[in-house]
């Protein structure tokens, strides 16, 4: 075949560009026309929004490639700012019309369409309005940008959250604008299930984002030149500018015009050559329509990646080559500030519309090895073929790693692999980077495990409503289980459950959770052993609150719903409250929090200081007040539900605002009920034996914590750990000898204690010291008197003391003296012991 070719490429970007330039490398001799309507020939749509929050501050790298570039170095034939009016496929020409308004015919062997998709703009009464932007393309990104830098505004509406709805709301938040995110339904980024998407709601709320979902727009109005959304729920807001991101549809018009074929979604037909019905005609894109790799359907995917190996499977295919565009699957991501959510293959909603048959599991893996600095819950849902264990599809939300796995399975989905193929991937490890069951391979184990039978499952559908012939038990911890639970689950910990099987009954199945699903499996396996029939709720409580969430269930605390006890006792409302109120910050029943009255910076301080600095405003308010704290330290967020939850305050609002949390909390008095029966009460005992520095500094840090969540704390002191509590200066006391010689080899006192390593003559303390008063980390003198200001309870053995030649006299104020039955006593009525 001759390479005497004319080849007219309408639109650039991804699909256009990467055809003209795998064109040129296959042949010097063709004659290639790019004609683009707009000023740039190639740039990097998907970047667009982080220019205008400021993360991308050069303009000039959104330009992948220039028409000067791509004249000089491929001698492509580059028209700019022209505009394809029609297409004469008889005489193979099309007609242009340049910037100037004159109009010209560009004659054509091969022609190529990549005129990409465009926003849509419902026919809604006021889109039109000039403060209600699209975006699209450079030119729409500059007119925003120079908009925002010119009038600053305050606050921004964004219609639509989907890929750019969720980027264009960061990059608000970013030039620190209120955002108004809207959503006509129930759950953000459409392409994933409702479930996965409702970390991310949580999460946009949490940097400041006003989220309405389920929320129509029904008109825009004028007031002074800012647009007034009028909402489905009756509302009226005005803003200083729109964004409108619901959604693209292909570009056709020039195609249908041409008598071209159109598929069924309304996207161009083409063959897997990406030829259209016109064989000297091709079309590659977002304008094309596709098959789904798994669905084997008509699809409309505009993706970037997809768009490029179209170009270049179209140019390969002009000059002969038996190159096939081998169906799309869907792979994609998007960063939702802190975090990223992606995907491949099928949603369990598309799946369901198919008719097809599937399987799922959740795993809430780290990122990486736990122990390692920095590991990040990572949330994946697999779904699978539960004849072969063929993977469908799959979609991660976390802070790290998301890209990583979803590259995996996108991978292995399209290589027809299974979730017995996933045990086996040998991928990267190193603490740092992964862990030595990559979440990945733990996914492929679960899955495996219900295909073989091993576990059979249960989700969300089937503990939220258990039939009578099934009992919900929670495998948990006591302390786990007051966080929140299942209504009606029997609290029985895993390692407890060997002994109290008589417990359960055997004409009922058993829907067995946990935290995260693996203690229900383990849990399943001991009962499955001994004649009980059971299922494992996949994901555990951690894929309930999400569904919960999901599904605007509200709050799932025990007071909440009500939670099955020994004595069938339920827990009563919080004060002022509707019975089935929890007092939660999503409640619809909650009363409304009162006035803030008091504010506290807590900027600085790390845990658990921030929380013993709301525990002391909280003493001092009376029932119905709100306290609003604002912290930097990381642990803030998910302290402060964890401690309203434990002390029955009400978190009102938590946000984040320029790299702080800011929790609004109102005081309740009637805060909880009396634990369920079997329930350990809320006392903690920490036995310090050591008198290293840095185990000093771990047992008063926990101490604190636990006061400041309405603890009863008592800390005993025994052997070496005395020494903690000695005077630094010497007190005149009655010793013998040998008392005197202890004395004077043990350290007196907090500030003369060492560390347990790298104590290295002295240096290393004072280096941790230096560290810890930068970082704002109390010193141990002050978490000692922090303590004793809490009601920490300090308690010094007397038969130690007297071992070890030790004098009441030498303690500071406010030690008691006590024996091993007031420890074993205290321990007896607490819920938690340590060993320091």
């Amino acid at each position: 075949m001759s390479d005497m070719k004319r080849i007219v490429i309408v639109g650039g970007v991804a699909g256009g560009a990467s055809t003209a330039a795998r064109a040129r490398r296959l042949s010097e001799e063709a004659q290639i026309i790019l004609i683009e309507r707009g000023q740039y020939v190639s740039f990097a749509n998907c970047g667009l929004p982080y220019y205008l929050g400021g993360r991308i501050a050069d303009r000039s790298r959104l330009l992948v490639a220039t028409a000067a570039g791509l004249r000089k170095r491929f001698r492509i034939d580059v028209r700019t700012q022209t505009e394809v009016l029609r297409i004469d496929r008889a005489a193979k020409k099309v007609t242009v019309r340049t910037s100037d308004g004159a109009e010209a015919d560009v004659e054509y062997d091969t022609l190529v369409l990549s005129p990409g998709a465009a926003p849509v703009r419902p026919p809604v009464p006021g889109f039109d309005h000039p403060r209600v932007f699209t975006l699209r393309n450079m030119a729409d990104i500059d007119c925003i940008k120079q908009y925002v830098d010119e009038h600053k505004p305050k606050r921004a509406a964004v219609i639509g959250a989907g890929y750019i709805g969720l980027e264009m709301t960061e990059a608000f938040r970013d030039l620190k604008v209120d955002v108004t995110l809207i959503e006509l339904m129930e759950q953000v980024f459409g392409p994933i299930d409702p479930e996965m998407a409702a970390p991310l709601a949580e999460h946009l709320a949490l940097h400041g984002v006003d989220l309405r979902l389920g929320t129509a727009v029904q008109r825009v109005d004028d007031d002074g030149g800012k647009p007034v959304l009028t909402l489905s729920t009756g509302e009226k807001a005005a803003f200083d500018l729109a964004i409108l991101a619901i959604g693209v549809r292909p570009e056709t018009t020039l195609a249908t015009e041409a008598g071209l074929k159109i598929g069924p979604t309304g996207g161009i037909a083409v063959d897997e050559h990406m030829r259209t019905s016109d064989p000297d005609i091709y079309a590659v894109g977002d304008a094309v329509e596709v098959t789904h790799l798994v669905a084997h359907a008509a699809a409309l995917i505009p993706l970037a990646g997809p768009a490029n190996r179209q170009g270049r499977i179209a140019a390969d295919c002009i000059f002969g080559r038996d190159s096939r565009y081998r169906n799309t699957q869907g792979t994609s991501i998007c960063k939702v500030f802190d975090l990223a959510v992606g995907m491949t293959g099928m949603s369990e909603k598309a799946l369901k519309k198919a008719g097809t048959r599937y399987e799922k599991i959740y795993v809430h893996p780290s990122s990486h090895a736990g122990y390692y600095p920095g590991a990040q819950t990572l949330s994946l849902k697999l779904l699978f073929d539960p004849a072969d264990g063929r993977i469908l599809g799959a979609q991660a939300v976390g802070a790290s790693g998301v890209d990583k796995r979803i590259d995996v399975l996108a991978t292995a989905l399209r290589a027809g692999m299974t979730v017995f193929d996933l045990q086996d991937l040998e991928l990267c490890y190193a603490p740092p980077f992964g862990s030595a069951k990559d979440p990945v391979n733990y996914a492929g184990f679960v899955a495996a495990n219900a295909i073989k039978g091993d576990v059979a499952l249960c989700h969300y559908a089937d503990v939220s409503t258990p039939r009578t012939d099934q009992i919900l038990l929670d495998v948990r911890t006591p302390e786990e289980v007051r966080s929140g639970t299942i209504a009606r689950a029997v609290n029985i910990p895993l390692d407890d459950l060997r002994d109290r099987l008589s417990e359960l009954p055997r004409d009922k199945e058993i829907l067995a959770f946990c935290k995260v699903g693996l203690r229900g499996y383990l849990a399943c396996r001991i009962l499955k052993q001994h004649g009980l029939a059971c299922r494992n709720l996949s994901g555990g409580y951690t894929t309930y609150k999400a569904f919960a969430h999901a599904m605007d269930k509200g709050d799932t605390s025990p007071r909440c719903r009500t939670v099955a006890s020994d004595t069938g006792a339920e827990p009563e409302p919080s004060a002022g409250a509707g019975k089935d109120c929890c007092g939660g910050a999503h409640c619809d029943n909650a009363p409304k929090a009162a006035s803030v009255v008091r504010i506290i910076d807590a900027s600085g301080l790390q845990c658990p200081g921030p929380i013993m600095k709301l525990r002391a405003a909280i003493d001092e308010l009376a029932e119905g007040q709100s306290v609003s704290i604002r912290a930097s330290d990381a642990a803030f967020a998910g302290d402060v539900p964890a401690w309203c939850a434990s002390t029955g305050n009400r978190l009102v609002a938590m946000v984040r605002d320029t790299g702080h949390f800011v929790a609004t909390v109102e005081k309740r008095l009637a805060a909880h009920s009396a634990a369920p029966a079997g329930h350990l009460g809320k006392g903690k005992t920490i036995v310090v034996f050591s008198d290293d520095f840095d185990k000093a500094i771990a047992s008063f840090i926990i101490a604190n914590g636990a006061a400041s969540m309405g603890s009863d704390v008592t800390m005993f002191f025994t052997f070496w750990g005395l020494n903690v509590l000695r005077k630094e200066a010497p007190v005149k006391v009655r010793k013998t000898l040998v008392e005197r010689m202890f004395g004077w080899m043990m350290p007196r006192g907090a500030g003369k204690l060492k560390l347990s390593k790298m104590h290295m003559a002295g240096m290393g303390k004072a280096m941790i010291s230096g560290i810890m008063k930068k970082k704002n980390v109390l010193s141990l003198p002050e978490l000692i008197a922090a303590a004793r200001a809490a009601g920490v309870k300090l308690v010094a053995c007397t038969m130690s003391m007297d071992l070890m030649g030790i004098k009441a006299e030498e303690l500071i104020e406010g030690v008691t003296a006590g024996g091993v039955a007031m420890y074993l006593q205290t321990a007896e009525q607490g819920g938690v012991n340590l060993f320091i």
